[in-house]
């Protein structure tokens, strides 16, 4: 089926990464909508050329998993190399970095050994705190001032073509979406492979909207034009979110009271048809390990990593023999199971979700090597055609 950006756009399953951007030199521009999300606007201002690169890449079009020769595989999953627990080792990036400070370390540590040159990742807008912007950190530092999870609309892709005219090895982090419309758009363009050469991701629950960051500004009485701090985690494992005014007001939420409720996640429609959460296009994903899927309590900081690829590899075992990071006991996928239950959740029901859209005229993503039919034979008829259903409506309504 042939499909444009607009068309992407109005059936809500764009997620904003920035690829638009990026791919047009800055002509089309990220926007914030209305109803707190990042979008390309124009929608219609592409050439015949850009539009069809850009389709071919989108992550609301099109999602496919980075297999390497040798990897282990499992149905959830994906393909990896190994699955342990790990943590940073330095105090300070493992304290202040989302969990353990995983990919922050690993960032920081591609740039002292020369990996990369640079990294591409997004960080607090100076200017307006409760949003993210992408950064190019050139140091260690820059990105430690940059860590932990910037929860809301992030467009990292924007800085993508910055970064590939830089002509120089980067490392990229980012959500898997973003990765996997890095990994389509190498097809296109070969500079992709030869420069970005360190692919990091976090396992991702959805992408909030703005509005879920405003809310939290409603219920504290402040105008998003009086935070001079905005921190949605870190500073511990899993971290309050924590305000602050440039009057000098601190007001904070706990992990849990900010995220128990599913419901009121107000995440994008995109997420709830994300067909690699999991980050297989990466060549280290990192995640929370809270038994049952939520944290009961502060600790010092522990990721689950999913080493998925031969780079990904060489840099954890570098990175452990500089000492800058911890690789513990191994985690099975069945244990990753227990840590993140909503993910399996989600992948067992995405082909029903998926005919849902088709029913009601909506093209779904096109997925190659995720799984998603193998996956959704284990619903039974019944759970099937509760997700069909559900889907469809969601679909009708847009």
């Amino acid at each position: 089926m042939t499909r444009t950006i607009a068309e992407i756009v109005a059936n809500d399953m764009c997620i904003g990464c920035g690829l638009c951007e990026a791919l047009t030199g800055g002509r089309v521009k990220m926007a914030m909508t209305g109803r707190g999300s990042l979008r390309p606007s124009p929608v219609d201002g592409f050439t015949p050329a850009e539009e069809a690169q850009l389709v071919a890449a989108c992550p609301g079009a099109v999602a496919e998993a980075r297999i390497e020769a040798g990897c282990k595989s499992d149905p959830v999953w994906g393909a990896y190399r190994s699955m342990a627990r790990a943590w940073a080792v330095h105090p300070d990036v493992r304290y202040e970095g989302a969990t353990g400070g995983v990919l922050t370390a690993l960032g920081m540590h591609a740039l002292r050994t020369g990996r990369v040159d640079f990294v591409l990742h997004v960080g607090a807008d100076p200017d307006r705190p409760m949003r993210s912007r992408w950064v190019l950190s050139d140091t260690p530092e820059s990105v430690q001032a940059n860590t932990a999870s910037r929860y809301g609309p992030t467009a990292p892709l924007a800085g993508l073509s910055a970064a590939l005219d830089r002509g120089r090895p980067f490392a990229l982090i980012a959500k898997p979406c973003d990765l996997g419309a890095v990994h389509a758009l190498s097809r296109t363009d070969p500079r992709v492979d030869e420069l970005c050469t360190v692919r990091l991701v976090l396992v991702c629950g959805g992408q909030s909207r703005l509005t879920k960051s405003t809310a939290v500004l409603d219920e504290f009485g402040l105008d998003e034009t009086e935070v001079a701090l905005f921190r949605y985690r870190g500073h511990g494992n899993p971290g309050a979110t924590v305000v602050e005014t440039r009057a000098g007001e601190r007001f904070t939420k706990t992990y849990l009271d900010m995220w128990a409720d599913e419901s009121g996640w107000d995440v994008e429609t995109r997420c709830k048809f994300c067909p690699d959460a999991l980050g297989e296009a990466a060549d280290v994903a990192s995640a929370d390990i809270w038994p049952g899927g939520a944290p009961t309590g502060e600790d010092e900081g522990f990721n689950g990593i999913i080493v998925r690829t031969e780079v990904g590899e060489e840099l954890v075992a570098s990175a452990v023999k500089a000492g800058e990071l911890v690789v513990a006991d191994e985690i099975t996928a069945r244990q990753f199971d227990d840590f993140q239950p909503h993910q399996v959740r989600k992948k067992e029901a995405l082909a029903a979700r998926y005919q849902g859209l088709a029913d009601a005229g909506v093209a779904p993503i096109e997925t190659r090597g995720l799984r998603i039919s193998e996956l959704g034979r284990r619903l039974d008829g019944e759970r099937y055609e509760q997700q069909r259903a559900g889907a469809k409506r969601r679909a009708d309504h847009l």
